[in-house]
């Protein structure tokens, strides 16, 4: 299953880049706003950052589908093709999908609620749909029974799509659709390094070394 660092922050991404084993970063308007940054200087210092083989992803902000494709194909010259545009699951959104996967460009659906919303977007031609778990149950609905169901759609009609999801809250939510077929799920630092925050690791470290110390002197001297 893949890792992705969702976020914008370059420090943040340098320092998860380093520390774990990461697939890539996932950005956002939201995202790249909050950093106060010219959109094309910062992807490429993310770029950078995480290497050329690693997948970054760029999200479109326009409404209409014309503008949709001629903005992704911008990201996607800028950035040597070496991208994948994600794309709101509108209808027009949906559309520029299907012309963007003619020009041979990645894409990812975003803004996925639904099943149904995975299911139009893969057959449009998204190789990637990312369900909003958290944001899901903030509607009363269930984020792991829609990675499920999403999961089920894809192995029936043998759509090549795959699962990242995102908008999490807390690590049981991460664990939950890890168990539920999702291809990879994109998290932001915070969450990430708290998949190692157990505080009996430490403690046992600690122990380890303290009972190495009492065997130490005798060990070396042998």
């Amino acid at each position: 299953m893949k890792l992705f660092i969702d976020s914008a922050n370059v420090e943040q991404i340098k320092k998860i880049n380093n520390d774990y084993p990461v697939d890539g970063v996932t950005t956002n308007p939201s995202l790249i706003a909050k950093e106060n940054r010219s959109l094309f200087p910062l992807i490429k210092e993310i770029r950078n950052i995480i290497g050329e083989t690693k997948l970054l992803f760029v999200q479109t902000i326009s409404v209409d589908s014309e503008s949709i494709v001629n903005e992704a194909l911008r990201i996607w010259e800028i950035l040597n093709r070496n991208v994948i545009i994600k794309i709101p699951v509108t209808v027009e959104g949906i559309r520029a999908i299907g012309i963007l996967k003619k020009h041979g460009v990645k894409t990812l659906a975003t803004t996925v609620y639904t099943p149904m919303n995975a299911y139009i977007a893969a057959k449009a031609g998204a190789d990637f749909v990312a369900p909003y778990v958290n944001r899901i149950e903030n509607l009363n609905g269930n984020g792991t029974q829609v990675i499920k169901e999403i999961r089920q759609i894809f192995s029936n009609t043998k759509f090549s799509s795959e699962i990242i999801s995102a908008s999490f809250k807390n690590v049981q939510q991460i664990k939950a659709v890890s168990l539920s077929g999702s291809d990879g799920i994109t998290v932001n630092p915070q969450l990430i390094e708290k998949f190692l925050e157990i505080p009996s690791i430490k403690e046992d470290v600690q122990q380890f070394n303290l009972d190495w110390e009492t065997v130490r002197d005798e060990v070396d001297s042998n």
